[in-house]
């Protein structure tokens, strides 16, 4: 059965009305959802979901005990060599659902490094990622590295340094593009 990766920005608690509605018609079309456990994003789209008296879930978490799992669904726990409570520890999860998942849902405040590295994964892996960009009120489709340094373009210059600095955009973005090249010959 297919599967989405939902995900955001920890810093968004409310959903915009056209991202719930997109989540609706993933439920209607009944695929699998995997959401991790962290407040923001995840704890809300959990919300969502338990009010939708959705069962085709399964909460990702990175240790042994989820943060947030409102519905009380399956629980897939990730190992990581990272310290607890790190970037890196959380990190664990998020890449396992970018694996799972055959496409992604994601809330993007325009500078959350988390989601960004979760778009990165998805366009690794050549899964499509649908991304709602807060900052400009709409959907954006990431089929790739052109549609992904097109999103990167709606970043603050503060924004994108910060995502310099914590996971090295420019040269996660040459590592897809040379990527993706060599795939084309």
């Amino acid at each position: 059965m297919e599967s989405v990766f939902i995900a955001g920005s920890i810093t968004i608690k409310r959903l915009p009305s056209l991202f719930v509605e997109k989540i609706d018609s993933l439920l209607a079309a009944n695929l699998a959802v995997v959401v991790g456990d962290a407040n923001g994003v995840d704890r809300s789209v959990q919300q969502i979901l338990e009010d939708r008296g959705a069962t085709n879930v399964t909460v990702f978490c990175s240790g042994m005990t989820p943060r947030n799992n409102l519905g009380n669904w399956p629980v897939r726990e990730i190992q990581s060599t990272a310290e607890p409570g790190t970037k890196a520890f959380f990190t664990a999860k998020d890449i396992a659902m970018a694996e799972i998942a055959e496409i992604g849902l994601m809330l993007w405040d325009a500078k959350s490094t988390g989601t960004l590295s979760n778009i990165i994964e998805l366009t690794r892996r050549g899964k499509k990622a649908v991304v709602f960009v807060n900052k400009m009120d709409a959907f954006t489709i990431i089929r790739g590295v052109q549609d992904l340094q097109n999103l990167t373009d709606v970043m603050s210059d503060g924004a994108r340094d910060q995502a310099e600095k914590k996971i090295g955009l420019s040269e996660a973005i040459r590592k897809l593009t040379k990527h993706q090249m060599g795939f084309a010959f």
